[in-house]
């Protein structure tokens, strides 16, 4: 199996099949040594700094925890207002001062490339946690390996993704990374929300295979169903977003209604998108997702560090 050569994390661009499979299989060792106990002190003495300013409680929560349980620290800050940032400095001085404090980086920030400005500003590994409308490479990551896991496969898979395609930056992470794999993908959305032509070019030349539809029934079709809440945030205009907050709703009887075993994903939070009634159903996987983000960070931090961990890198 080739080495791992990158130690930051911007873009699912920079991965290629390769790097995807290299990543899942060691996200599968770190599964193995977190559950035994085996994965605390890998990072003893090493020091992350969990740079978030824009709101987060999961991917924020689920990367300090990977430190911890990695037998890591952090120091951490949380929204402008408690950072120098909101008397004036730059990030690229912010990023600077942080180099001077730990050996790693995470950051979210509003601004979409606000990762590649502080990747470039310091000789630490920088991941990006979420920026803007832009990536969020981390949970396209873990999302990939819950696919995996809760399937056994990704190939010849039919994923449908469902609701905000224009502004969601975990779909557009997501969708570059599918691109590698022979799967068909029903994208579902209101024609003001469709996937970006950007990242439709982006599927040209892969084995991928897609098609877009308003229709919320083509769920029935689909092995994987990826929902996402209607992106308040990114809405230039609000007025847009209330005409279109709630025109999907996943619910227990669509999901029933359907002849295959869909393994139900969000990245959460939601909204009305998703209701409560489909927790309890067995494909429902976006509680054991968000699990499965903790070991994947985990793998990440050793391998962007260059930290060894389950045998030779």
């Amino acid at each position: 199996m080739q080495s791992y050569s990158h130690r930051n994390i911007l873009d699912t661009l920079q991965f290629s099949k390769e790097d995807l499979d290299f990543i899942i299989e060691k996200s599968r060792v770190m599964q193995t040594l977190h559950e035994t106990g085996e994965a605390f002190g890998i990072l003893k003495g090493k020091l992350l700094a969990s740079l978030f300013f824009e709101a987060s409680t999961r991917t924020r929560l689920s990367f300090e925890a990977a430190m911890e349980r990695l037998g890591g620290r952090l120091v951490s800050t949380v929204g402008f207002q408690f950072s120098s940032i909101s008397k004036g400095e730059t990030l690229y001085d912010t990023m600077k001062m942080i180099e001077a404090y730990a050996d790693i980086a995470v950051i979210r920030h509003p601004v979409e490339g606000s990762s590649r400005i502080a990747a470039g500003a310091v000789s630490i590994p920088v991941i990006n946690a979420g920026d803007g409308a832009g990536q969020h490479p981390t949970q396209a990551l873990l999302d990939l390996y819950t696919i995996i896991s809760e399937k056994g496969k990704i190939e010849g898979l039919n994923i449908a993704f469902i609701g905000d395609l224009k502004y969601g930056r975990t779909i557009h992470s997501l969708i570059n990374l599918l691109r590698h794999y022979p799967v068909h993908l029903y994208l579902i959305s209101p024609e003001e929300l469709r996937l970006p032509e950007g990242y439709k070019k982006n599927l040209s030349g892969f084995p991928m295979t897609w098609e877009e539809t308003t229709d919320i029934k083509t769920f029935w079709d689909a092995d994987v169903a990826y929902v996402t809440r209607i992106q308040e945030e990114r809405f230039p205009d609000h007025r847009e977003y209330e005409k279109l907050k709630d025109i999907y709703k996943v619910n227990k009887e669509l999901v029933l209604a359907s002849k295959k075993d869909t393994t139900i994903l969000h990245p959460l939070p939601r909204v009305n998108e998703l209701s409560t009634d489909v927790d309890d159903l067995p494909n429902a996987a976006y509680f054991r997702q968000a699990k499965y983000g903790v070991v994947v960070r985990m793998a990440l931090l050793c391998m962007s560090l260059g930290v060894p961990f389950g045998g030779t890198r």
